[in-house]
C-alpha cells in the first residue's frame, strides 16, 4: 500500500499538485502515508438531510445541528417553530430532524420516548328527551312572569299553613275565606286573599295543575290576559255560589251556619284557565281535555260532599269556554301560527 501511494506521487504531471486523501500525512520524501487507524469502531458520519439547492439541480447534504432552510411564505413573512403542543403534532418548518422526531414521538438520541396517554373527557350528559319536554312546560320568570310569580306566592302560602302555627293558620284562612257574612262587609278584600291559598296542600292536584295549564295559557295569551280570565272564574263562580246560599238562608232552606261556611282556594280560576285553554287546543286534544275534566266534576256531583265547591266547579269551567273567542283573537295577535 505505502509503495503503491507513492508511485502515484511521483508519477504526477508536473503544474499539478498531487491530490491528498482524506486522513493522510504527507512524507518529507514526497510520498504520502495514511494515518494509524484508531481503535475501535469508527465514528458513524453525521446524517445529512436532503435538502433542494436553491438552483433546483440536486439535493445538497446539510449536516443535523443546522436548522432547515426556510422559504420565505408570500407576503415575505417567515414561520416561526412552534413547540410541541400537548397530544398534538408539530410542523417541521423552522426546526430541526432531531425535534421533529421528538414532536412525532420517534426516539431522539437512541433513548425510547415515554408516551404520556391522557384521559378521553367524557362529553356532558344532556337531560333526556321526556324530562326536557316537561321543564318547558313550566313557568319561568321571562317566558311566563304570572305565573311564575303566582306560584312562588302559593308555595309560600302553603308552605305557611304546613310548618305555621296552626291556631294562627285557621285563623288567616277563615279571613281570607269567602263566604257571605265576609263577602258582606269586606267583598274585594276575600275575593282576592282566598285566590292565595291552595286547598289540600302544596302536593294537591290544583297545584300541580295550576303550573302546567297556566304556562300554557300564558304563553299564547299573555300574561295580563291570563291573569284576567283567572280571576274573573275565581270571582264569577264564588258569587255564583255564595249569593244562593245568602237567599236559601234568608228563606230558611239553609241554616244560619252556612253563612260562615269556610271557602278559599284556587280551584275556580283554574278550572276558569282550563276551559280558556281548551279553546286554543287540536280538535282532538280539546276533545280528551274537556272529557277528563268533565268526568271527574261528574263523580263530585255525584257524592256530593261539599255542594257548593262541587256546583261551583263545573260554572267555572263553562266560564272559560266562554271566553273562547276572546283567548282565541289574543292568541292570535300573541303567539305565531306555528307554535299555537
Amino acid at each position: 500500500m505505502h509503495h503503491q501511494l507513492a508511485t502515484a506521487g511521483t508519477g504526477t504531471a508536473a503544474g499539478e499538485a498531487a491530490a491528498v486523501p482524506p486522513g493522510a500525512v504527507p512524507a518529507g520524501d514526497g510520498t504520502v502515508a495514511l494515518a494509524p487507524r484508531p481503535a475501535g469502531p469508527l465514528p458513524a458520519p453525521p446524517p445529512a438531510v436532503p435538502v433542494a439547492a436553491a438552483t433546483g439541480r440536486g439535493a445538497v447534504p446539510v449536516p443535523v445541528s443546522a436548522p432547515l432552510p426556510v422559504p420565505p411564505a408570500v407576503g415575505g413573512s417567515v414561520p416561526l417553530p412552534v413547540p410541541p403542543a400537548v397530544g398534538g403534532s408539530v410542523s417541521p418548518v423552522g426546526g430541526t430532524p432531531a425535534a421533529v422526531a421528538v414532536a412525532e414521538g420517534a426516539p431522539a438520541d437512541g433513548v425510547p420516548l415515554p408516551v404520556v396517554e391522557f384521559p378521553a373527557v367524557a362529553a356532558p350528559a344532556r337531560c333526556a328527551g321526556p324530562v326536557r319536554a316537561v321543564l318547558r312546560r313550566l313557568p319561568s320568570p321571562t317566558g311566563t312572569p304570572f305565573t311564575f310569580g303566582y306560584a312562588l306566592l302559593l308555595l309560600a302560602t302553603s308552605l305557611y299553613t304546613e310548618y305555621g302555627d296552626p291556631d294562627t293558620v285557621s285563623a288567616v284562612l277563615r279571613a281570607s275565606s269567602t263566604d257571605v257574612v265576609h263577602l258582606s262587609r269586606t267583598p274585594l278584600l276575600v275575593l282576592v286573599a282566598s285566590a292565595l291559598w291552595v286547598a289540600g296542600g302544596l302536593f294537591s292536584p290544583y297545584a300541580v295543575g295550576f303550573l302546567f295549564v297556566l304556562t300554557a295559557l300564558e304563553r299564547r295569551i299573555g300574561g295580563w290576559r291570563t291573569a284576567a280570565v283567572f280571576l274573573l272564574g275565581h270571582v264569577v263562580a264564588t258569587l255564583a255560589t255564595e249569593i244562593p246560599v245568602a237567599f236559601s238562608v234568608l228563606a230558611g232552606h239553609l241554616p244560619g251556619t252556612s253563612l260562615h261556611r269556610l271557602d278559599y282556594g284556587i280551584s275556580f280560576g283554574l278550572l276558569a284557565s282550563t276551559g280558556a285553554l281548551a279553546g286554543l287546543l287540536t280538535p282532538l286534544v280539546r276533545g280528551a281535555v274537556l272529557g277528563c275534566v268533565s268526568l271527574m266534576l261528574v263523580q263530585d256531583l255525584l257524592v256530593l260532599d261539599d255542594p257548593l265547591t262541587n256546583w261551583g266547579h263545573p260554572l267555572a269551567l263553562a266560564f272559560g269556554v266562554a271566553c273562547w273567542p276572546l283567548v282565541r283573537r289574543a292568541a292570535a295577535r300573541v303567539t305565531p301560527a306555528h307554535l299555537r
